[in-house]
């Protein structure tokens, strides 16, 4: 699947985007980001607080426990403000 990383998110990482395989036990967004937290230090920044970071499965907003299988793009971001 292929992950995008938006403003500080990308930042800690390091990356804009990237394709991974993980692991079957990896089910839900918040699984996805504790896996991802575990890759080293600059995902461990960027997912330190989990409850902050949103993400969208295939273009849509989704909360931590949505399912991941079958989706083709996951994007995490920080909260928005509108101006």
């Amino acid at each position: 699947m292929k992950i995008l990383y938006f403003a500080w998110v990308r930042e800690r990482i390091g990356l804009e985007s990237e394709t991974v395989e993980p692991p079957a036990t990896v089910r839900t967004v918040a699984d996805l980001a504790g896996w991802l937290a575990a890759r080293g230090e600059g995902y461990a920044r960027a997912f330190e607080n989990p409850r902050i970071v949103r993400a969208a499965l295939d273009r849509r907003h989704a909360k931590p426990d949505s399912a991941i299988d079958g989706v083709n793009e996951i994007a995490f971001f920080p909260p928005m403000t509108g101006g």
